[in-house]
C-alpha cells in the first residue's frame, strides 16, 4: 500500500467532484493525490487510428487539466496523473488496493465511451481492500453542524471500521454519530405491545454494549466528540435518513462469498444509493 488519495477521473461531473474531495482529503493526510483515468477501448485493428490518437488526447488533455486546476487550488500539494487501459472497475480497483484511500463518483455517466459510473463505481466498492468514498456530483451541502455519521453492527467485528471512523473525525475535526440499529425479535410477539418497557429494557442493554465498544476508542481519540445511539428500525432507513444532515456516512462492508457481482450488503448498497453526503466503505475482515 501507498501513503496517497487515488480517484477515478472521466470527465463527468460526478468524478470532477470526486477529484475536488479527494484533493482535500490529501491536503488532510499530507499525502500525494493521484488522478487515474481508464481508458475503456479494445485495443485491435477495428478501431481507428485517428480516433484512437483522439481519446488519448483527450485523456491527456483531461488529466493535465484537472491536475493544473488541483495544484492551483491546492498549493504545495504533490499531485500524480496515470492512465490506464482496460476495464475500468478492474484497473480502478487495482489501484485502489494500492492506495491509502480511493475517491470515485457515484451514479451518472461519463467517459469518451459514456460506461455508467454508478456500475463502475459499486463494482470497486465491492471488491477493493480499502476504504472506497463515493461521491455525488448533486450532494447537499455541508450543514455547518452536520457531523460523520457511522453505522455498526456491534454483533460482528468492526474495527477497521472504528478505526477508519475515528481518524477521519480527528483530521477534519467533526464529531461522531454512531448508529445500532435493532429489531425486537419475532419471538417477543405481543410482549412488546402489552408492556413496552421490554423493548426499552433491551435497547438500554444494546446502547450499553454499544458504548463499551466504543470506550477504547474514545480514550484513544480524546478530542474527538462522540455520541452513539441504538435506534429501532431499519438500518439501511435509519442511516439514510441520518445522511441527510451529515458531511460524511461511513458503513463496513463484510466479505462475502458470491461467484459474481459487487459484494455488498442490503445496508451499504442502499445508504450509496440514497445519501446525499459522500459515503464511505470500509472493507471488515
Amino acid at each position: 500500500m501507498t501513503a496517497q488519495v487515488t480517484v477515478g477521473l472521466d470527465g463527468s461531473e460526478e468524478s470532477l467532484a470526486a477529484v475536488d474531495w479527494a484533493a482535500r482529503a490529501a491536503v488532510l493526510r499530507e499525502e500525494p493525490l493521484r488522478l487515474v483515468h481508464v481508458e475503456e477501448w479494445p485495443n485491435t485493428t477495428e478501431v481507428p487510428l485517428p480516433y484512437a490518437r483522439t481519446l488519448a488526447e483527450r485523456a491527456e488533455n483531461l488529466l493535465r487539466d484537472e491536475a493544473d486546476r488541483v495544484r492551483k487550488d491546492c498549493p504545495g500539494l504533490e499531485v500524480l496523473t496515470e492512465r490506464a487501459r482496460g476495464r475500468a472497475a478492474e484497473e480502478l480497483t487495482a489501484a485502489a488496493n494500492e492506495a491509502e484511500l480511493t475517491v470515485l463518483g457515484s451514479r451518472g455517466f461519463g467517459g469518451f465511451r459514456g460506461f455508467f459510473v454508478g456500475s463502475v463505481s459499486l463494482a470497486v466498492v465491492g471488491m477493493a481492500r480499502r476504504p472506497v468514498v463515493l461521491v455525488r456530483a448533486e450532494g447537499a451541502p455541508e450543514a455547518p453542524e452536520g457531523g460523520i455519521v457511522v453505522g455498526v453492527d456491534i454483533h460482528h467485528p468492526c474495527e477497521a471500521l472504528l478505526a477508519f471512523s475515528f481518524d477521519e473525525a480527528a483530521r477534519r475535526g467533526l464529531p461522531l454519530r454512531f448508529l445500532h440499529s435493532w429489531t425486537l425479535p419475532a419471538s417477543y410477539g405481543y410482549a412488546a405491545v402489552l408492556d413496552p418497557g421490554i423493548g426499552e429494557e433491551l435497547g438500554g442493554r444494546l446502547l450499553g454494549g454499544l458504548d463499551d465498544l466504543l470506550e477504547p476508542w474514545r480514550k484513544r481519540y480524546a478530542g474527538v466528540d462522540v455520541a452513539a445511539k441504538a435506534v429501532v428500525g431499519s438500518p439501511a432507513y435509519q442511516l439514510t435518513e441520518a445522511s441527510r444532515t451529515a458531511q460524511l456516512v461511513i458503513v463496513g462492508r463484510r466479505n462475502r462469498k458470491v461467484p459474481l457481482g459487487a459484494h455488498l450488503g442490503h445496508v451499504a448498497h442502499a445508504v450509496i444509493h440514497h445519501s446525499p453526503a459522500p459515503v464511505a466503505v470500509v472493507p471488515l475482515t
